[in-house]
């Protein structure tokens, strides 16, 4: 069971650290958030989230003024004081499309430094199969401490997207895979006290870590199956929007939605993971790679849809300007963590195209990163070519008469091709035959 007395400390205070850390303050635990960001730590401290999320300012308000929330980027005294140590940290891909695990090695190596007899060490980072097993408890054993008899080891993989990340953690199911029973038993009791959802107890680490991978690949793969099928419909006439919304109505079918690739922490990261652990056990991944192959391709079939737009009107891609309507990786959002927005802008670039970008959610810096001009929406919807890259609510108040050079390429189903096209718009789209 869980006392009042507890001690948290939760290693990373982004997307899904700082609501965990949160919601566990809320509920009257003791919790120090561990980052390295200064102006991060120093805004949480006075109560105020640094990340755009719905609801998550008024939760690290309520938790800072309780008293029982508080960030620091000493990482040894947060573990020398806590029961509980959540790695929370990211888990990029290098350039060999492997993981990155850097910063779960170093976390734990922190950890292994003030380790005691009765702490629970628990993993939400996303990581290949068999990592808790081979790379985090041999750091924790460092101490001297063996895993499963001096301290306790859990794995629980979070289940949440942005814009609805706390009604997700504290109503999804919970996945939890330990060591041994007693880590499995203390760490669905912690998770608990935030979530309504079933706390679901699975026999090992390792799977626990292979569920959260199966659940993104089986997105990915689910959305390179639509591109396939979109693209085909291109060269055959035929509607592929409406042909898949037709087909989702067969009880067994639910064929996900094409567009300009995937994006985010999770898809277009997650099932290298499964590829890379496979290949090291001379295991194949032939279905998972196609998939990867097909979305990752998808801005490359965009920069083709916009040069066949502005063949029509008779213009070239070279030193067109092109104007770019989001580049958050999905709607209504202000991520923009592998957006497929990113290689597009590269593309265009490449191509020698002046490109100018609009988001009403990302920030001017980040639309920067990216390789775009940031420009208002008047600017983007006068360009040479317009490209609707990302979903927003927004946008989808766009009339053909706001296209004012009358090209547009909409990557996202959210558009009327009919309303455009009888207005004179040379309308080109994902699927669109």
């Amino acid at each position: 069971m869980i006392d009042e007395t507890l001690q948290i400390s939760i290693f990373g205070l982004g997307y899904i650290g700082l609501p965990t850390a949160s919601l566990f303050a809320n509920q009257g635990i003791n919790v120090t958030g561990v980052a390295r960001n200064k102006e991060r730590l120093s805004m949480i401290n006075e109560g105020k989230s640094p990340l755009d999320e719905p609801g998550l300012d008024q939760l690290v308000h309520s938790a800072v003024k309780l008293g029982k929330l508080h960030a620091t980027d000493d990482g040894i005294k947060a573990a020398e004081n806590s029961d509980v140590m959540i790695i929370i940290v990211p888990t990029p891909m290098d350039d060999l499309n492997r993981a990155d695990l850097s910063a779960v090695k170093s976390t734990s190596e922190t950890i292994s430094k003030c380790l005691k007899p009765g702490n629970l060490v628990i993993v939400e980072s996303t990581v290949p199969q068999g990592t808790c097993h081979n790379i985090v408890i041999p750091i924790l054993e460092k101490s001297g401490l063996k895993a499963g008899k001096d301290f306790s080891v859990a794995y629980t993989p979070e289940r949440a997207i942005p814009n609805n990340t706390i009604y997700e953690m504290t109503h999804n199911a919970r996945v939890i895979g330990g060591i041994d029973k007693k880590s499995v038993d203390t760490a669905a009791s912690l998770y608990s006290k935030i979530t309504e959802g079933e706390i679901i107890k699975v026999k090992n680490l390792i799977t626990a870590e292979t569920i959260k991978l199966i659940e993104n690949t089986y997105r990915d793969v689910n959305i390179a199956l639509s591109n396939e099928i979109a693209m085909i419909c291109e060269g055959l006439g035929v509607d592929a929007i409406e042909a898949i919304n037709a087909a989702n109505h067969h009880p067994r079918v639910n064929i996900h939605t094409p567009g300009p690739g995937v994006g985010g922490h999770c898809l277009a990261i997650d099932p290298y993971f499964i590829v890379e652990i496979a290949e090291l056990n001379g295991l194949e991944a032939p279905i998972i790679k196609t998939a990867r192959h097909i979305n990752e391709g998808m801005p490359k079939h965009i920069l083709k849809l916009i040069n066949e737009a502005l063949c029509e009107v008779g213009k070239s891609i070279k030193n067109s300007n092109i104007g770019i309507l989001g580049v958050a990786y999905k709607g209504n959002v202000a991520d923009a963590r592998e957006t497929p927005a990113r290689p597009l802008i590269n593309l265009l670039k490449k191509s020698d195209s002046n490109v100018y970008a609009h988001d009403p959610h990302t920030p001017k810096d980040i639309i920067k990163s990216l390789g775009a001009e940031p420009a208002d929406l008047y600017k983007v919807l006068n360009c040479d070519c317009v490209v609707l890259v990302t979903d927003h609510d927004e946008y989808k108040q766009i009339k053909p008469e706001m296209i004012t050079k009358k090209v547009l390429v909409c990557t996202r189903p959210i558009l009327d091709p009919n309303k455009f096209t009888s207005e004179g718009v040379i309308f080109k789209g994902v699927g669109r035959g």
